[in-house]
């Protein structure tokens, strides 16, 4: 496959619809609308052109998972005076 143009809207049969950010002859970068951006071998990847966008969509950004707290430190103190 060669290069795609940058902003085309694709078809991935995988992670689905998505906009080109980078396209060279070894590789693409693909945003997609619910999995966010992954990285592709330009000579390997299969995607189909989806023609334009629907109306109102735009280059999706993938939301943020909160972190989970760190654990807090504990001096050896406390753990031998709990014991």
């Amino acid at each position: 496959m060669k290069a795609l143009r940058a902003g085309q809207y694709v078809k991935h049969s995988l992670y689905g619809f998505g906009f080109v950010t980078e396209s060279d002859s070894e590789r693409t970068s693909i945003a997609f609308d619910v999995h966010g951006p992954k990285k592709f071998v330009t000579e390997l990847m299969v995607v189909e052109a989806a023609g334009d966008p629907p109306p109102g969509v735009k280059l999706a950004t993938r939301p943020k998972r909160a972190r989970a707290p760190k654990p807090k430190k504990v001096a050896a103190e406390a753990v031998a005076v709990a014991k």
